[in-house]
């Protein structure tokens, strides 16, 4: 089985002329007189351009290498019998009966009203657009929203003093977002890398914005270097490169000015560093955080190597952070190396299960755990399911990002054709809106005239958490799980043996043997 597919690939908008070697994916005939439409030919002419994927800046792009071992691997048990965490009566033990709510922090206090909250919406073309539908779709969903890194430094209206930031309208437009439709669950994280602490963004937000919940970032699952975005004019590489932030080519460099002048390169990117990790920089970081004012101090990590997870869960332990993220590799983003994405790091269930082996490591010395979240390609109720099972009783709620951005981009889409529509009739867009969501009626009775100012992607974010929300309780219903604690790894078999191996989950053809002895008489 081939699991990976170089050289071409819809996500660089490239191909082979012929069937291709599965090695080097180069076509088994390369034909002088090509003009190539592959990885190898493309770069011939575009160079690191074709790194990314394309057109970079307004989508998000997810792995398609097709890993050994997958959710798909696990089935979801269920059972004709009893119930957990309700009475076990056929008029009392229905699916919406299912509660689906969850609780991160040490003390539990922040409540979301799903187990799911958005992956970092940060500097990026694609997440600057889209952050109301998504910002407010959360707020009304009762979810967290995660504003991700370098929002302060890409802000083309920030202001500076001594190198630190005093004011970022585009932060600011972020965070009000949020609130203003805040309906008392969930909230709003901001994420820091390097880039961010440098200049000074954990004091503004904290101590000017009042944010609550921040967020330090080591990695995530789908690229094991800094944030990139693409620059397309002189202006805003030179503003970037003034900032501190790393431009290529140097937009100070003469060669670099006279290539984009003569059309040779059309663009720039900006790079974030790398971050360097140590035990006692991180306690002293978590500190001073709480010191200037945050209720809620959170980790996101990445696909490292185990050690580095180990790393992360024991910090967090030490430390007792309110929220560890850990994304797995395969998970979708908006700004990384298509090859990088496919062909490096730690797979999502790889990675989970190895977070529930140390989890139970400290557990068993009686280390605090920090409530848990998975991420990295997971966009189903199967799939938060499976991730809550396998990392029960540590994993509290799952990253979905990738799969909260398209809800919002498919509602922000349809919801304009259907106002150009409603604007040719003379109506008010909601009116068509009405028939277009299927969740609007509930909306327009909740919000009555404020209906009207809810933009068309919160709807398609909010419709599809309520989709997700009636899928996982049918599940959980049917596991006779009537609450979130009640979740276990029980609840899960392997299909195949690899799959057992790699998880400690029984396979099918094993699991239930003591009982169905007992069953039996045997």
């Amino acid at each position: 089985m081939s699991y990976s597919k170089p050289n071409r690939s819809s996500a660089t908008k490239t191909k082979t002329r012929v069937e291709s070697a599965p090695g080097s994916g180069i076509c088994v005939t390369c034909l002088d007189g090509c003009p190539g439409p592959c990885e190898v030919g493309r770069s011939a002419l575009r160079g690191r351009e074709v790194i990314y994927p394309q057109p970079y800046g307004k989508i998000t792009s997810g792995a398609d290498k097709d890993y050994p071992i997958d959710y798909s691997h696990f089935n979801i048990q269920g059972t004709c019998v009893g119930a957990f965490g309700i009475a076990a009566d056929s008029d009392v033990a229905t699916f919406p009966a299912v509660d689906c709510s969850t609780s991160v922090g040490a003390d539990g206090g922040v409540n979301m009203d799903f187990p799911v909250f958005t992956g970092a919406v940060g500097s990026t073309y694609i997440a600057r657009v889209n952050w109301e539908e998504i910002a407010i779709g959360a707020a009304i969903s009762g979810i967290i929203v995660v504003a991700g890194e370098n929002i302060c430094g890409m802000d083309r209206e920030a202001e500076f003093r001594n190198g630190k930031i005093v004011k970022s309208p585009e932060m600011e437009r972020r965070i009000n977002a949020y609130k203003d439709w805040y309906q008392g669950r969930g909230g709003i994280i901001v994420q820091a890398n390097v880039e961010d602490t440098k200049l000074g963004v954990p004091e503004y937000v904290i101590e000017k914005l009042g944010v609550e919940i921040f967020e330090l970032k080591w990695g995530q699952g789908a690229k094991d270097i800094g944030g990139e975005v693409k620059l397309n004019t002189m202006e805003r590489a030179m503003q970037l490169k003034e900032r501190g932030y790393i431009v290529l080519p140097d937009p100070t460099s003469s060669t670099a000015q006279r290539a984009f002048k003569e059309g040779g390169i059309s663009e720039f990117e900006r790079h974030s560093r790398l971050g360097m990790v140590t035990e006692e920089g991180f306690y002293s970081e978590v500190n001073r955080l709480r010191k200037i004012g945050a209720k809620y101090v959170t980790l996101k990590t990445g696909a490292y190597r185990p050690a580095d997870l180990a790393r992360a869960i024991k910090f967090a332990s030490n430390a007792k952070i309110d929220l560890l993220t850990i994304d797995g590799a395969g998970g979708g983003t908006g700004m990384s190396p298509w090859r990088m994405m496919n062909e490096w790091g730690v797979p999502t269930v790889y990675l989970e299960c190895l977070a529930y082996d140390m989890c139970k490591t400290l557990k068993s010395q009686g280390a605090y755990i920090p409530p848990i979240a998975i991420a990295g390609g997971l966009s189903m109720e199967d799939h938060i399911f499976k991730a809550l099972a396998l990392g029960a009783p540590y994993v509290k709620a799952i990253c979905l990002g990738r799969a909260l951005m398209t809800a919002a981009m498919v509602g922000k889409t349809n919801g304009k054709l259907t106002a150009e529509k409603m604007e040719l009739e003379g109506k008010a867009p909601e009116e068509g809106y009405m028939g277009l969501f299927a969740v609007a009626s509930q909306l327009k009775e909740r919000f009555g005239n404020d209906f009207k100012k809810l933009p068309a992607g919160a709807i398609g974010l909010y419709s599809y958490v309520d989709r997700l929300k009636q899928g996982l309780q049918q599940l959980m219903a049917g596991s006779r799980k009537f609450a979130l604690p009640y979740i276990d790894r029980n609840d899960l078999v392997a299909l195949t043996q690899e799959a057992g191996s790699v998880s400690g989950i029984p396979y099918i053809m094993d699991c239930d043997r003591e009982e169905i002895g007992k069953i039996l008489g045997s």
